[in-house]
């Protein structure tokens, strides 16, 4: 869509919304399209084109004809657009529920459903002023998509596609391509299920998205209906958690400390342990509870050489794919690729829709927020100041067609705040699309269960209120379902919590697995804030001089130290929190991930990214240890290789070969 289909769309829109009796196709094409070809049937395409995009950004187009005439006579039909049409209700929520919408409109780490989330929570500040609140101190949950294929999924989801995918099963251990029609996507025992209807089976069937071998393929020309009474939570409430088992691993002597944690005791050890051969030189034996052998594996995987699953044989497999399919992928020839040449953040590109939505927004938002400085309009609504400036120029151009000049868009930015004063029945936002009202209602029901935040009824209240300002949208939430946010351990997050509100100083001892060593040091605790229910808290660490994170589940003691935290400490300022705080003397390293991998680049805060041909991306990230990145190669199984510093790339490339040794090679 072009810069001009833009404003035609817009203009059209406006001619629509402000008439009562409806304009006629010849009045339409005259006095918005200017169209003087002559072409009946090219203008006739074009303009049922403009009225499905309308209907799209939701304005139901309706046809009037005169009496006793048919819609097919162009010259008795007319058109218009109810000036409640797509109307978003007027929404007025109390400080306490603001300050619960801020937190679940920042929930969803990244993806679609988060840029869905804070257009959502712009719209309903459009329609009013925001409340001055304060949220929870230190207190910064968030959900964390299954990567690329979640946001594919939830995509085919909504517009009702069906998708196929490769899948390895759990009953036969191999690889095998399903179609499916997604009827809902849901978080359960730390994993991310797809629940749909298995076309070659003929049945409803559940998958787990960390078992997707291949990306995800939306069949866009295909449409399905899900059953109307579905609800993805009912139907994971369903879903038994996998048995516990116990699984042999030989560990090299003295390193591994956040395995041998968990290691089983000599009653619990599976009694043919000792028939799998003895351990190798320099490493002991040891069996741990597991659940899921695909989980087990991602871990083993990770620790390479001084870990070798023994027992049972599927866990055996599911490593040494993993570590193929990462010695493969790093042997693989370099792609070609150029980085563009600003350096940001990997983000969706701008389309003509992005922008027709935003100016949608943007005419209520500056209505009910008049003098605003306009590099704080664009900071709101995420674009720059010469982005912001182009829409406020084709909004100025754009009114009533064949109008006087009171008929146009009146906004003024004289010394750079900025003022309408003409605004043509757009004073108010459209309704929540389907994502927006999936990702506040859908993170508010995953709140529930956070300590603090459903006390006093405000997270009730703001979900009754969104459920009925979302209208049918809102139903459609039920076919998403987040995680538990709870943290596992209660005490260490309410010591830490109190800490914060508090300024009070902390005494840590802590486990770090990529060093592989315990310390101890103090803190000063600055926020909180999670990844699905991994919970994880910023502090000032006094043992290095400066800011650090830390997962609570790491955490070996922790209690005051009887000191108040240093004055003028903030956290890094970042919303969402960052797990790693970057510095100075950082190793720039270039990664290349598949499609499937991907999403990686936005959860390390890749400075640069380049797009290759298969959907895959090449990425510049900073990393302060260099050390462990042959774990994360392997970790990730053939989502993710290195190709700069060559050192390292070699090194993995070794480290791997080195891995794969331990298992026959």
């Amino acid at each position: 869509m072009s810069v001009s289909r833009t404003e035609r769309l817009l203009n059209l829109l406006i001619a629509l919304l402000n008439t009562r009796y409806g304009l006629r196709r010849s009045e339409l094409r005259e006095k918005v399209y200017h169209d003087t070809s002559g072409n009946d049937v090219a203008f006739g395409r074009m303009f049922e084109r403009d009225k499905n995009d309308l209907r799209q950004f939701g304005f139901d187009v309706e046809t009037l004809t005169d009496l006793g005439w048919s819609e097919d006579d162009p010259a008795t039909t007319r058109y218009r657009i109810g000036k409640e049409s797509n109307r978003l209700p007027d929404v007025q929520l109390e400080p306490e529920e603001w300050t619960v919408l801020l937190l679940a409109s920042q929930l969803w780490e990244r993806a679609a459903l988060g840029t869905a989330a804070q257009s959502a929570l712009r719209k309903l500040k459009a329609s009013g002023q925001l409340a001055d609140v304060e949220l929870p101190a230190g207190l910064q949950p968030r959900i964390k998509p299954a990567g690329q294929a979640f946001d594919d999924v939830v995509a085919a989801m909504h517009s009702r596609h069906p998708v196929t995918f490769s899948y390895l099963a759990g009953s036969t251990g191999k690889d095998e391509v399903r179609t499916v029609e997604p009827w809902g996507l849901g978080s359960r025992f730390g994993q991310w299920y797809l629940v749909g209807h298995d076309r070659a089976r003929q049945a409803a069937r559940h998958f787990r998205l960390s078992r997707f071998t291949s990306a995800v393929a939306i069949l866009d020309k295909e449409h399905y209906s899900p059953p109307a009474d579905f609800n993805i939570r009912q139907e994971l409430d369903r879903l038994p958690e996998l048995p516990l088992r116990a699984a042999v691993v030989d560990v090299r002597e003295g390193r591994l400390l956040a395995l041998r944690r968990r290691a089983l005791a000599a009653a619990e050890t599976p009694a043919d342990a000792a028939a799998q051969g003895r351990p190798d030189a320099g490493f002991e034996r040891i069996a741990l509870h597991f659940r899921d052998p695909e989980i087990l594996a991602e871990e083993l995987a990770s620790y390479g050489p001084d870990a070798r699953a023994v027992a049972p044989e599927e866990l055996v497999v599911a490593v040494r794919r993993r570590l193929r399919a990462a010695a493969d992928f790093s042997a693989s020839p370099t792609p070609d690729y150029s980085f563009s040449p600003a350096r940001s953040r990997p983000s969706r590109s701008r389309t003509s829709e992005d922008q027709l939505k935003r100016m949608l927004q943007l005419v209520p938002f500056l209505v009910h927020n008049q003098g605003l400085h306009i590099q704080e309009v664009a900071d709101h609504f995420g674009v720059s100041r010469d982005e912001l400036e182009d829409d406020l120029r084709i909004l100025i151009c754009s009114g009533l067609p064949e109008g006087y000049p009171d008929d146009l868009l009146d906004i003024q930015w004289e010394n750079d705040h900025v003022f309408i004063t003409q605004d043509l029945d757009l004073n108010r936002p459209v309704r929540f699309t389907v994502d927006e009202a999936c990702a506040l209602l859908t993170g508010l029901e995953t709140l529930n269960g956070l300590p603090g935040i459903a006390e006093g009824g405000a997270l009730e209240s703001l979900t009754l209120k969104l459920l009925a300002a979302a209208g049918e949208e809102g139903l459609r939430a039920a076919s998403l379902a987040g995680p538990e946010m709870g943290p596992a351990d209660a005490a260490i997050h309410d010591t830490v919590r109190q800490a914060i509100g508090s300024r009070s100083r902390l005494h840590l001892t802590y486990l770090s697995p990529q060093r592989d060593k315990v310390s101890e040091r103090d803190v000063d605790p600055l926020r909180l804030y999670s990844l699905d229910n991994t919970w994880y808290f910023e502090a000032y660490c006094h043992l290095v001089d400066g800011l650090r994170n830390f997962r609570l589940d790491r955490v070996q003691d922790v209690y005051p130290n009887g000191q108040h935290a240093a004055d003028g400490l903030t956290a890094s300022g970042a919303v969402p929190a960052k797990l790693f705080t970057p510095n100075d003397d950082d190793t720039t390293v270039t990664v290349q991930l598949t499609r499937q991998g991907r999403g990686l680049a936005d959860d390390y805060y890749a400075e640069r990214t380049a797009e290759l041909p298969d959907g895959g991306l090449v990425a510049e990230i900073r990393f302060g240890n260099t050390a462990w990145l042959p774990m994360f190669v392997a970790q990730h199984g053939g989502a993710v290789r290195i190709i700069a510093p060559e050192d390292l790339a070699t090194s993995a490339r070794v480290w791997l070969e080195a891995s794969l040794a331990r298992y026959g090679g």
